[in-house]
């Protein structure tokens, strides 16, 4: 029979086990798939562009159901390995799994690869004990505490439980079912064995079942990993979290009240990643703990509020400025607490990442004019206060007067005057803004225009000849003009005042340690309208993960730009209200605005970040220029 050739050439292949044709000949083994259907999908799959697996391409055919794979699994022990088998079944990328077989080989301890994959969170251990059962020829169990037989548990020590994680469920025609978390594990199966006799039936479940079990059956207030919730072990899970935060150099901590767990996460070179989860009793008495540290209100419990911390590491002598939000859900309190270091690293106008012809023009028409308002924009976490204190510290010196009205100070500078808005106290934004004009000042920084009234006292400021600088949540530079004309500030006055508006973005920084040579794939290319010859001159990069950068492939972030000069004709476009796309249209074609996905592509052309971030994160407004006419542009 031809599925016995198919299986010899699944044997054969690198002199190990094609995972795809191994599974593909025990499909056909079973009636589900025919021979002439595994040909013409091993054809469709080697004339693809975009690797795909030979699994993925027989679902995609229809020529079996995931439902009718998972039976033949179930009923056949696959000898492919784990890590294989993840990646053809679609449950995990190759480049996932090689980030984990990085961080297995790299280890000091000796993690199996299915720990290390539920750690970093590539795979949800439901599923991968799902999988291992077929790998092994073991039955799954979703193991409910309701189901187990309490009498067979009295039988066995409370240690031996923990120690070996396992748990009897039942017993039938006299054998009994054991679900356990590492069927691998010989101490622990012996040891059930030694209990219930030799016919003991083993069923995978999910270590995390496992312990929910434990936890219900105590019937107490207890961590899933045997922590007892009182106050010094609830101060050290919080200085644990804000330790972790630190070390990781997060931006967020996100702690968040689900269902059935507390979830903790950072964020990192803006994106989220999992730190820990927590049993859902630990919620409570978290919150609290944080309330104290931010001099919040520890009764009020359904009404949303804000804080502050400043926590000062033990172990690093490090001190961290946390303004913490308390907001309330469905299943509690969400805190989220943004991490603002104490050391005040300010980077210099010229280290923000902005291109050289680019940086030029900022600093002569926008940074070093005597009057005039200049907004940097973009959404939360874009960095644009760095942005704005960069041009604080290149405006500052002994013969300006420089004065902030900011909620909260992020960067303490010297030689300028700092306020800090508190609403608890009355001094509020609006009082503040009030004063701010009579303290004599050349410079004058709004941390954020939010509403009419500081919109209006930004431009009335700007028309009294002071310089002000400020920020602006709107998605690109035309977004902002457009912003501030809705805020009901006339045209005319946003003509005479405003002299640019900076947009930007931060993408995370490609590895240089494992950068790669990366082709862009089709869609990618259809999506920002791009041709081969579009792309003459780039070299794309890729990585591949190493523990430099912890097997992410990304290490820190870099700014994204784009540069709104206000000249004549854009004044104009401004005056005669005419549509963002046309202001947008006159602001490329006469003062040379490079857009904010042409700046990303130039960056992802040089191999700086990658090419999927730029096409994902960017705004797409219209087809950007080919990379040699924006690398002229920007003077690259």
């Amino acid at each position: 029979m031809e599925s016995s050739n198919y299986q010899n050439q699944a044997a054969r292949k690198d002199g190990g086990v094609d995972s795809g044709l191994e599974i593909a000949s025990l499909m056909v083994k079973s009636g589900h798939l025919a021979e002439q259907q595994l040909s013409y999908a091993q054809r469709v799959k080697g004339k693809l562009v975009t690797p795909r697996t030979l699994i993925a391409v027989l679902l995609e055919l229809g020529f079996f159901t995931r439902e009718q794979l998972r039976e033949t699994l179930r009923n056949n022990i696959v000898s492919v390995k784990l890590g294989a088998l993840l990646v053809e079944l679609g449950y995990l990328k190759p480049a996932e799994l090689q980030a984990a077989l990085g961080i297995q080989r790299d280890g000091d301890n000796c993690k199996m690869l299915g720990e290390i994959l539920v750690e970093q969170r590539f795979i949800e251990e439901y599923t991968l004990a799902e999988v291992l059962a077929f790998q092994l020829g073991f039955p799954f169990i979703d193991l409910d505490a309701a189901d187990i037989d309490r009498s067979l548990l009295a039988k066995v020590p409370q240690h031996w439980l923990s120690q070996h994680n396992f748990v009897p469920v039942k017993e039938e025609g006299g054998r009994v079912t054991v679900a356990i978390a590492d069927p691998l594990n010989m101490e622990g199966r012996k040891t059930a064995e030694k209990l219930f006799g030799p016919n003991t039936l083993f069923a995978i479940c999910t270590m995390k079942a496992i312990r929910d079990a434990f936890t219900l059956l105590k019937r107490g207030i207890i961590q899933g990993d045997g922590t007892a919730t009182d106050e010094h072990t609830v101060t050290g899970i919080v200085n644990s979290i804000f330790e972790e935060a630190l070390k990781e150099g997060a931006s967020d901590i996100h702690i968040e009240p689900m269902r059935g767990v507390l979830r903790v996460r950072f964020r990192r070179d803006g994106m989220l990643i999992l730190y820990k989860d927590f049993a859902k009793e630990l919620a409570l008495p978290l919150s609290s703990r944080i309330k104290v540290m931010a001099e919040a209100d520890i009764a009020e419990r359904r009404r949303h509020q804000d804080g502050r911390i400043c926590y000062e590491s033990p172990k690093t002598g490090a001190t961290l400025d946390m303004r913490v939000s308390f907001y309330i859900t469905i299943h509690g309190e969400k805190i989220v607490l943004r991490l603002l270091s104490m050391k005040g690293e300010l980077l210099d106008l010229k280290e923000i990442g902005m291109p050289a012809r680019m940086l030029e023009r900022f600093i002569d028409d926008a940074v070093d004019t005597p009057s005039g308002v200049l907004i940097v924009t973009g959404p939360t976490g874009s960095g644009k206060t760095s942005t704005l204190y960069s041009c604080v510290q290149h405006l500052n010196e002994l013969s300006t007067s420089i004065v902030t009205a900011e909620e909260p100070v992020e960067y303490v500078i010297e030689g300028i005057a700092q306020c800090s808005i508190n609403q608890k106290i009355g001094v509020t934004f609006e009082e503040t803004l009030r004063h701010i004009v009579r303290q004599d000042p050349d410079i004058i920084v709004l941390g954020e225009i939010r509403d009419n009234f500081s919109a209006e006292i930004a431009i009335q400021a700007a028309l009294t000849g002071h310089k002000v600088l400020t920020t602006f949540h709107t998605e690109d530079s035309v977004g902002g003009l457009l912003r501030l004309m809705n805020m009901e500030i006339e045209a005319f006055l946003i003509a005479s005042t405003v002299v640019c508006v900076l947009a930007q973005r931060l993408l995370r920084r490609v590895c240089p340690e494992c950068a790669e040579p990366y082709l862009p794939n089709p869609t990618e290319l259809r999506r920002i309208g791009y041709s081969n010859a579009d792309l003459r001159g780039a070299e794309f990069k890729a990585g591949r993960g190493c523990s430099k950068c912890r097997y992410s492939g990304y290490r820190g972030r870099v700014g994204v730009f784009e540069m709104l000069i206000l000249n004549e004709l854009v004044k104009d476009a401004i005056l005669s209200k005419k549509t963002s796309y046309e202001i947008r249209k006159i602001s490329t074609e006469t003062t040379g605005m490079v857009t904010l996905l042409e700046s990303g592509l130039c960056k992802a052309a040089r191999g700086e970040v990658s090419l999927h971030d730029a096409v994902r994160l960017l705004p797409r407004i219209g087809k950007p220029r080919p990379i040699a006419e924006i690398r002229r542009l920007l003077g690259e």
